[in-house]
């Protein structure tokens, strides 16, 4: 075997050494929400091919099916277009002992619907209005709620699309939007961007992570998840996030160039 691949063999193995570990400590977590019945919602937002698929399979690999829920909604029936923006999100909230993931959100229409013109300005303009004001209420009523964006560069998405395409276990991940995702890269970083600056309070913050490295992006992404979450015998060494991959969104990253344009 080459050096090389002694080397990528090692670190296969500590990726999944870690992963358990951390694996463990979400088990530890799950527990926690059922025996309190707490109700947790993680919301995971973030340009096409980020990683949210893989990590959301990762984070719930082990964690009870009865307890735990993805949510990953197509697009909305002619009913639900009729409906409140956020109306149809409401019904996939969690309850008592129950976490929740969704794999994008109602942040749909900050970013690809804005994009791609699926939605008026004014809807867009009402979105922002209401946002924040209808996450409030979900912490209020005692929802743990955590917003979370996957941020990858424009080489690393252009290679992981054309992955796609050649790969035939993920033919069911691609769509037409796929193919806008390269040409409309500039417009989807603006659109992030006034996303973030609208939408991240203190309330209701946003976390960000840089994901162009997939297995450390799913580690750090757990570890962000359970160091923000209270559970009994936490393992706090292990959990501790490198705050150069996952950190709270501020203005100072995008002018500093820390989150890709």
């Amino acid at each position: 075997m080459s050096k090389h691949n002694e080397q990528k063999g090692l670190e296969k193995q500590h990726y999944k050494a870690e992963l358990r570990q951390l694996q463990i400590e979400l088990v530890k977590l799950q527990r926690h929400i059922i025996r309190k019945n707490d109700k947790i919602l993680v919301l995971l937002e973030g340009r096409d091919a980020a990683g949210k698929d893989g990590s959301i399979k990762r984070i719930i690999q082990h964690l009870s099916p009865r307890e735990t829920r993805v949510v990953a909604l197509g697009k909305p029936s002619d009913r639900e277009e009729s409906q409140w923006y956020f109306q149809r999100y409401v019904h996939y909230l969690p309850a008592a002992a129950e976490i929740v993931f969704f794999n994008r959100s109602w942040y749909n229409r900050a970013g690809v619907e804005k994009v791609m013109g699926f939605c008026t300005d004014a809807q867009y303009e009402e979105f922002f209005t209401e946002v924040t004001d209808f996450e409030s209420m979900l912490v209020r009523s005692g929802i743990h709620f955590i917003k979370v964006y996957l941020d990858i560069s424009k080489s690393e998405q252009k290679n992981r699309l054309a992955a796609r395409k050649d790969d035939p276990l993920k033919q069911w991940k691609t769509s037409p939007i796929d193919e806008q995702a390269i040409t409309h890269w500039k417009d989807y970083s603006i659109a992030r961007n006034v996303m973030f600056a609208r939408t991240h309070t203190s309330f209701t913050p946003w976390t960000i992570v840089d994901a162009n490295d997939k297995k450390v992006a799913r580690l750090q992404l757990i570890k962000g998840l359970l160091s923000r979450l209270d559970y009994a015998n936490k393992d706090t060494n292990l959990i501790l996030p490198d705050q150069t991959i996952i950190f709270d969104y501020d203005p100072l990253y995008l002018e500093n160039n820390m989150i890709k344009a």
